[in-house]
């Protein structure tokens, strides 16, 4: 029997168990001493502590976790997201140990984790980008330089970057000096990688999405798209699939030409192609690409019938492909909120703590991952996430409807959580009439 190994913590770890339960594969938890309590640890038919709350000696050591593989005599490992699912590193290191990762190889990893690498890869595969400099630029005057040409305004992006880190807006040349050294500066800090890269600064935008998902010899299919425009701070918090504002021709459009250019990578496994979308325009361009499942996949799911995960284990552990793009159809629509332990009055503050009351509204077509309990402390030391509500139905009105229903019903309490910002936006008149953009939340005063 196979043995996998999950190097991650919460809702994606317990999702990862159940799929290797159902395909007759055991789980290993991994665990940090503030986690000793959590589901996955409860789930898993073995659990390893790793180490202690801090994530650095913990689920960031690359040295401890495949000790932990080794020790249990895992086959391979599955990183979930975050942490160390897109560190190239990690995926070397496990191969160089003989333990499979679940995930694509350590050089296209690290290819299309470099934002500028990635950059140029998509456009030689043929998918449209954004105007901006051809790589890394390396000085202040080769910004300003690129920026004079394509215009102002303009974003400076990290190149190993992530959640808004080591990204700055730039209006008029007269903040680009100081924007490009405090990006720097900032991308230094987070990534260790002070390079930076230019784009066009496109005030407008939607955020669509393409799930893809590699064979490894140059055959790869699309799972139709997501809508992720509903963010903070670059943090998505309401995502939708399909996206309702495209038209049969550019769904087609998009979804076979990121397929194709997957395809040309020789990918292995999940991965996700990020686009701004420009509505008047009709025109899509790269973001990135994220080479790991995404907190979104649920709404893929829910509106393909396709299990990611059991595809992902599929592939890198049995070196089967049992997916033809002809047999992917969408089935209705789904909608997905995020539900942090955070206090929206006081500007998100995290907020942990014990939840004492628990029930999750429930129905047909509602799906709830999560990894918290009635008696589950909160720690304060990882991300806020403690569950999806995902709500399927025939169209995105009636998906709306059933998500009103849905958080009306549930009750997480005392901690303070997102859960009513959450059922303000789904009765927002213009999220209902999908009048939405990356800015929705800073263009509607409803966050500064």
């Amino acid at each position: 029997m196979k043995k996998v190994l999950i190097a991650n913590r919460g809702e994606i770890a317990v999702r990862i168990i159940r799929t290797l339960k159902e395909m007759d594969v055991r789980s290993v938890a991994v665990y940090s001493t503030a986690d000793r309590g959590s589901l996955h640890v409860t789930m898993a038919d073995e659990a390893i502590c790793i180490g202690p709350p801090k994530s650095s000696e913990s689920y960031l050591d690359i040295d401890r976790i495949l000790q932990a593989a080794e020790a249990a005599g895992a086959d391979a490992i599955h990183p979930g997201y975050g942490f160390l699912s897109e560190t190239p590193e990690f995926a070397r290191r496990c191969e160089a140990a003989g333990i499979i990762f679940i995930g694509p190889g350590s050089e296209i990893m690290k290819r299309m984790g470099d934002k500028a690498e990635a950059r140029k890869t998509m456009k030689e595969a043929g998918v449209p980008v954004i105007p901006g400099s051809k790589g890394v630029v390396d000085s202040f005057d080769a910004v300003r330089e690129v920026a004079e040409e394509i215009g102002f305004p303009i974003v400076i992006k990290a190149v190993s970057g992530g959640g808004g880190k080591g990204m700055r807006f730039v209006e008029r040349e007269e903040t680009l000096e100081k924007q490009y050294k405090e990006a720097k500066k900032e991308a230094k800090n987070a990534f260790n990688d002070d390079r930076i890269y230019v784009e066009k600064y496109i005030p407008k935008a939607r955020h669509i999405e393409v799930q893809v998902i590699g064979d490894g010899r140059g055959g790869a299919v699309h799972l139709f798209e997501r809508d992720c425009s509903i963010q903070r701070k670059n943090q998505k918090l309401i995502e939708e699939a399909p996206a309702a504002v495209l038209s049969d021709a550019s769904r087609k459009d998009i979804t076979e030409k990121t397929a194709a250019a997957i395809g040309k990578l020789a990918y292995a496994g999940a991965g996700t192609v990020e686009y701004l979308y420009v509505e008047e325009e009709d025109a899509f361009y790269f973001i990135e690409m994220n080479t790991r499942i995404q907190v979104e996949h649920t709404i893929s799911e829910m509106i393909t019938g396709v299990d990611i995960i059991r595809l992902q284990v599929e592939v890198a552990l049995f070196d089967t492909f049992s997916i033809r793009q002809e047999d992917i159809e969408i089935n209705g629509f789904a909608v997905e909120c995020r539900i942090n332990a955070e206090n929206p009055a006081k500007g998100f503050m995290p907020a942990p703590g014990e939840i004492e009351r628990l029930h999750f509204g429930l129905g047909n077509g509602v799906r709830v991952d999560t990894h918290v309990f009635a008696g589950y402390h909160i720690p304060p030391n990882y991300d806020s996430m403690i569950a999806k509500i995902i709500a399927h139905a025939g169209d995105r009105a009636a998906a709306i409807k059933k998500m009103r229903h849905v958080l009306g019903e549930t009750v997480i309490s005392p901690i303070d959580t997102t859960l009513d910002f959450q059922h303000y936006l789904m009765n927002h008149p213009k999220y209902i009439d999908n009048a939405v953009d990356i800015k929705f939340l800073e263009r509607n005063g409803i966050i500064e």
